[in-house]
């Protein structure tokens, strides 16, 4: 269990896990576990679909071509502090 979560860690780990409909609890993800790849095991279109649902509820949008994306959802913490700089309040 990630203990280590914060509550908005565990927020976009839930958002991630209803997205791609992943067979795991959100409380499972590890805060610095890599999401892509060897970590978690996901791929560009699964980056896609968690890009879309951020953009659904959290109001702005993450770009393919952006260049920071490879930190951006290089681990849970960096994807929930990425949605926390940036999303509408």
């Amino acid at each position: 269990m990630a203990d280590n979560n914060t509550p908005f860690e565990q927020e976009v780990a839930a958002l991630i896990v209803e997205a791609l409909n992943l067979e795991m609890a959100a409380d499972e993800i590890e805060a610095e576990q890599p999401l892509y790849q060897d970590g978690l095991g996901l791929d560009s279109i699964d980056m896609l679909e968690i890009s879309l649902a951020v953009s659904k509820k959290y109001g702005f949008q993450l770009k393919a071509d952006d260049p920071d994306n490879a930190s951006t959802f290089s681990s849970l913490r960096s994807l929930a502090r990425h949605i926390e700089k940036n999303r509408v309040k």
